[in-house]
């Protein structure tokens, strides 16, 4: 069997190394934009700074995030810590679109008060800052997503999620600065509009995502094929009479029950069920527990 505090502390500690990476990263891009936003007198550059200014405050949120789902089950808790995760990421979803929303609000009243109209084209300087954001930002996207595949990650998946949509965000910047030093300055306050539309969505995607594994939702009709089929492929097994599986966070619980030889001793039977038990857990990490049920196959299925 696995060894699930082993994984737990794994979790923990890649959870805290990612987080803290994002963060540090964000502090410099902050700066970076703000002070290029300021001295190249940039509204769009200085809207994607304040979207890069929550994402130290989502790191800090994911990191808390991940080290409370990785704690050991409890007398309060025997079932894990798992769905701090989803908090974590709910907390997130409503960042993004607190962000979002003020950026968007801003935008829209700059546009229909003229101001945006009469804005003094940005210096090159923001331009510069829009794109080397664009290229940290793809980076740390796929760096988050990669630990987050690899552990079954809400929190992660929405925090690099919230990396990719700050690389839209500054995608946006770059095309409103470039149009406003071509003579078109309310492309600046497009472009935050757009921005502002972008980080919304994001802010969607990650709570339907939170919520959808809070209340126990079944995996997909994919993965409990391959359940059944793994169940099906170990000796002894005659067949899978009921298969129910749920989203804890994370991980998933497992309830099977497999039919087998009614002549089997409860010694043949239990190693039968152990067999399937640990195939499982074994082949699937994300899977944390399994019940397996042996009830006497019917005669018909002899073969």
């Amino acid at each position: 069997m696995r060894d699930s505090t082993t994984e737990q502390e794994s979790f923990r500690d890649a959870g805290t190394r990612v987080s803290l990476v994002s963060m540090a990263v964000n502090v410099v891009l902050t700066a970076l934009k703000l002070a290029a936003g300021l001295v190249a007198r940039s509204g769009a550059m200085v809207s994607d700074a304040v979207h890069s200014a929550s994402d130290i405050f989502s790191g800090l949120i994911v990191m808390i995030g991940v080290k409370l789902s990785a704690r050991e089950p409890d007398k309060a808790h025997p079932y894990g810590h798992e769905r701090f995760e989803c908090v974590a990421a709910l907390l997130l979803s409503g960042i993004l679109a607190a962000v979002g929303g003020t950026i968007g609000v801003g935008a829209v009243q700059d546009i229909i008060s003229g101001k945006a109209g009469t804005a003094e084209a940005p210096g090159l300087l923001a331009l510069i800052a829009a794109v080397v954001s664009i290229a940290v930002k793809e980076g740390l996207f796929w760096y988050t997503r990669s630990y987050a595949v690899k552990y079954h990650s809400t929190a992660l998946r929405a925090e690099a999620w919230h990396q990719r949509s700050d690389a839209l965000s500054s995608v946006g910047a770059l095309v409103g600065i470039a149009g406003a030093r071509m003579g078109v300055p309310v492309m600046e306050s497009i472009a935050s509009a757009i921005i502002a539309v972008f980080i919304l969505r994001v802010a969607v995607q990650v709570f339907r995502q939170a919520i959808s594994q809070m209340v126990d939702r079944a995996c997909d009709a994919e993965t409990e094929a391959a359940f059944r089929q793994t169940a099906l492929s170990q000796e002894g097994v005659r067949g899978v009479e009921l298969l129910r599986t749920r989203m804890f966070g994370n991980r998933v619980y497992v309830d099977l029950e497999i039919g087998a030889d009614p002549m089997l001793t409860l010694a043949d039977a239990h190693e039968i069920a152990e067999r399937v038990h640990d195939a499982i857990e074994q082949t699937y990490p994300e899977v944390k527990h399994i019940m397996v049920h042996v009830n006497p196959a019917p005669e018909k299925e002899e073969t």
